[in-house]
């Protein structure tokens, strides 16, 4: 792979969104151990766009307002939703103690909706990935699919680091209810943001 691949698919993981968010909430509720499942989780949110721009389906997303507008209305709905749980302090739940009990499937579910409910997703990989696979080779959906396992690598490791260094500061931060409740509120805030930047987003 060429290297302005790696540099351009580096610099779309690392810029933080709603996968990246939902990590960290996880990695202060529940630590190192369920941010790396919310990573996971996120990662696998990448396979049905993934699928659908190996069958022609992301073309078709692409090309049809109709169907484009109702993933993103869902995705919107979703966003908001993860933000008034937030505002209530109901999506993470912090306490002091160092091992919080979690539920993997719910982690994994919720990530994976997030993904899943972002058009744009499916149209980074009909219109960006393209770009490094000749479509003409006999090997092109080797090709692709090399392409997509890399970028969803990436996202899976740089996701899983922002969660760790965010579980790192864990202790620090539970110990200052008056930071956790800002958190909290940072958090919806960022998430509310998101679902008007997904709203007013163009095809």
């Amino acid at each position: 792979m060429p290297l302005d691949f790696y540099l351009t698919s580096l610099i779309i993981v690392a810029t933080p969104g709603t996968g990246a968010l939902y990590t960290l909430t996880v990695a202060l509720s529940g630590g190192w151990r369920a941010a790396t499942i919310a990573a996971f989780g996120c990662t696998l949110g990448i396979l049905p766009h993934m699928a659908a721009a190996s069958f022609g389906l992301a073309a078709i997303l692409a090309a049809n307002e109709t169907l484009f507008q109702a993933v993103k209305i869902g995705g919107v709905v979703y966003l908001l939703y993860m933000a008034a749980s937030l505002w209530r302090g109901g999506e993470i739940e912090m306490s002091q103690e160092q091992s919080q009990p979690y539920n993997a499937l719910r982690i994994i579910g919720k990530a994976v909706l997030i993904n899943l409910l972002n058009p744009k997703l499916s149209l980074f990989f009909l219109a960006f990935l393209p770009q490094f696979v000749d479509g003409k080779a006999p090997q092109a959906i080797r090709q692709f699919v090399l392409c997509s396992g890399l970028f969803m690598a990436m996202t899976f490791i740089v996701f899983a680091l922002y969660g760790w260094m965010a579980s790192g500061l864990r202790k620090h931060i539970l110990s200052k209810p008056r930071t956790v409740k800002t958190l909290y509120k940072g958090f919806s805030a960022a998430f509310l943001l998101m679902s008007v930047r997904l709203a007013l987003a163009e095809r």
